[in-house]
């Protein structure tokens, strides 16, 4: 391209800002800290739309605004720039709506006037699709927020909902019913839900704009599962409850020998607004609690997890274990590094099957647990404890380890072994503290 027609490129992810449109009344009832609900941020991929470049041609000053009612989710699309070059010449700029409507549902408007009206109704009569999984409760800040505070735009990055930070607001203690309450309700829906095949349409497109390598799933596969979080606010004056997406994950139900399933969670989302709030974790939690309530679910399995993913897995993982009482277990920190078989391995096995967890990410975890517990001071349980790490790493990595000779394994094992025990520390740091 030359120098002349590169000045008409834009960076898409820059170009295109998503919002969750609340009433202005329900807005002016933010207070500054939670105002970022409201504040337009940017998707962190666009290439499934607009090419792996990320680039969108013939246009200066560029602004590609979605704006979605922040329950509904129908949509506003509104294109505006300062330049755009001729759709005649024999470089017409790209198409933009025409690259969208692949990806949205044709019922978005263009209308500002319309989207208003659409906002008001569906606030007071939207309601979340599916049943009730659970809730909890955050206090609500007191105060609405500041004129010309809180202005300002946040990029979403990855997939979402990773955050090792602690809410301080979360309240066990608080009612639902209280003043000073916020609560998060979680919905599981499926494609026999009245109305949802409509509403996943609408929010499909958070997983390519949020995951990196992310697909719409397929609505002819009748399986699959969601779980939606939600906001619900109570407006002071009339105490009506209004409802507002913060995310969702799906999962799909594979057979698993001889008569059970295995959950695989394919998608897990949370958007911008609420990250590092905590979110991700009560989601996940909710996902979680939800295969262990159901009799015919043998275990619960990631595809393709980012490490940011990994992250908050583990560390909820970690919690719900220790919860569980596991490191109270007596057999816990018997037999460490006897290998396959014997008391040992039954043991883990059983406790593995109890808790549905699936076994790789058992194994690391349940190392994690013994390396808070080892004492590195005694010689004999740090070699135990080696000695059952490698054991699985060398299974893990047997085929890519299969040609090299004994003393090259030897390394390999050596090195690999103190980059897991490092990572290990770093968890367990961000998990317990």
């Amino acid at each position: 391209m030359s120098q002349g027609m590169e000045e008409w490129l834009v960076d898409s992810n820059e170009a295109v800002t998503i919002q969750l449109v609340r009433t202005s009344s329900d807005s002016e009832d933010l207070h500054d800290e939670e105002v970022r609900a409201i504040e337009p941020f940017h998707p962190a991929f666009t290439y499934p739309i607009f090419g792996e470049l990320e680039k969108i041609f013939g246009y200066k000053g560029l602004e590609v605004k979605l704006s979605f009612a922040s329950g509904s989710l129908k949509t506003l699309l509104e294109i505006e720039y300062d330049s755009r070059l001729d759709p005649t010449s024999h470089t017409p700029p790209d198409d933009i709506e025409a690259a969208l409507y692949k990806f949205i549902p044709p019922d978005y408007t263009k209308s500002k006037d319309t989207f208003r009206d659409t906002v008001t109704e569906d606030a007071e009569n939207f309601k979340p699709f599916g049943e009730k999984l659970g809730s909890y409760v955050r206090k609500r800040l007191s105060g609405a927020k500041e004129k010309g505070k809180g202005k300002g735009k946040g990029k979403g990055k990855g997939n979402g909902g990773t955050t090792n930070g602690k809410d301080e607001r979360i309240d066990e203690e608080l009612s639902e019913d209280s003043e000073d309450a916020v609560v998060f309700e979680t919905y599981r829906a499926t494609w026999e839900t009245p109305g949802f095949r409509e509403y996943h349409r609408r929010m499909q497109l958070f997983i390519l704009l949020y995951i990196e390598g992310g697909s719409y799933v397929q609505e002819d596969e009748d399986a699959w599962e969601f779980i939606i979080l939600y906001e619900r606010r109570k407006r002071p004056e009339s105490g009506l409850f209004t409802y507002h997406f913060v995310g969702y994950t799906s999962v799909y139900p594979f057979w698993c020998y001889p008569d059970s399933i295995r959950l695989r969670l394919s998608q897990f989302v949370v958007l911008p607004p609420y990250q590092g709030q905590g979110h991700g974790s009560q989601l996940y939690s909710t996902l979680f609690q939800h295969m262990l309530a159901r009799a015919e679910v043998a275990e619960l399995t990631v595809e393709d997890p980012s490490e940011a993913f990994d992250e908050l897995r583990d560390r909820n993982d970690l919690r719900y274990l220790v919860k569980a009482g596991l490191m109270d277990d007596p057999k816990f920190l018997e037999g460490v590094g006897s290998g396959l078989r014997g008391e040992r391995a039954k043991w883990e096995l059983q406790v593995r099957k109890k808790h549905k967890i699936a076994q790789r990410q058992f194994d690391r975890l349940l190392e994690m647990l013994l390396l808070k517990q080892l004492d590195r001071s005694d010689p004999a349980a740090v070699k135990a404890y080696r000695i059952q790490v490698k054991a699985r790493l060398y299974r893990f990595n047997y085929v890519s380890m299969f040609q090299s000779t004994p003393e090259e394994r030897k390394e390999g094992l050596a090195r690999t072994y103190d980059s897991v025990v490092e990572d290990y520390d770093r968890i367990l740091e961000m998990t317990f503290g």
